[in-house]
């Protein structure tokens, strides 16, 4: 995670973007006269937004939790994906 001042966002703002689009990097942009932004790439957004959608109901949380579970006792298998 990379911290800059606004100043320096703007200075250099195709290296900071391409630091969040190459590298994964998140930029924390802080500023002076008003709240500080994070910078993060679309990839990276859709993401986290997919995990807390998955997470977001009790049932789903609570069979994530079961998968994970089963996975880690040695209770899964691994298979070819089926080709159309």
């Amino acid at each position: 995670m990379q911290v800059v001042n606004y100043s320096e966002f703007r200075n250099n703002l195709a290296d900071n973007l391409n630091m969040v689009n190459d590298n994964g990097e998140i930029v924390i942009v802080s500023r002076s006269k008003g709240k500080n932004v994070v910078v993060m790439s679309l990839e990276e957004y859709n993401s986290i937004n997919e995990t807390l959608h998955l997470i977001s109901s009790e049932h789903n949380q609570t069979r994530l939790d079961e998968s994970i579970a089963e996975m880690r006792a040695g209770k899964s298998s691994k298979h070819k994906l089926i080709e159309e």
